[in-house]
């Protein structure tokens, strides 16, 4: 398997969509946080509690940009439309370090095609 930072983050983002608990939960570092809008640093077994069973929530999910930013750094852009409608794109800011996942922000954007 590629170790780059960005194999590691597309990894755990299909992982993730087809709920693979066990393979994803090695990617994160024990030391993990998660911040989102709706979460201040949770730990990675909050996260494994609260967000990662979520997916089945998304009809679909594309990652349209996974670029490295720095050699931890990886930001990530993505769009998803939910089950109960509506289309979305969110940006992610995602450490990895020595070939695990340590910090995950998330950026919540808008609806795509929203009214404005």
């Amino acid at each position: 398997m590629n170790n780059s930072p960005t194999a590691i983050v597309e990894a755990a983002f299909r992982h993730y969509r087809s709920q693979d608990r066990e393979a994803a939960f090695a990617l994160y570092a024990e030391d993990f946080t998660f911040t989102s809008p709706r979460d201040d640093h949770i730990d990675k077994a909050a996260f494994f509690e609260r967000c990662f069973p979520t997916a089945d929530r998304f009809a679909e999910q594309r990652l349209l940009h996974v670029v490295p930013a720095d050699a931890e750094l990886v930001f990530v852009h993505y769009e998803y439309e939910l089950t109960t409608g509506g289309r979305y794109r969110n940006v992610e800011a995602i450490t990895v370090r020595d070939g695990l996942v340590r910090e995950v922000q998330v950026f919540f954007g808008g609806e795509v095609g929203g009214s404005r």
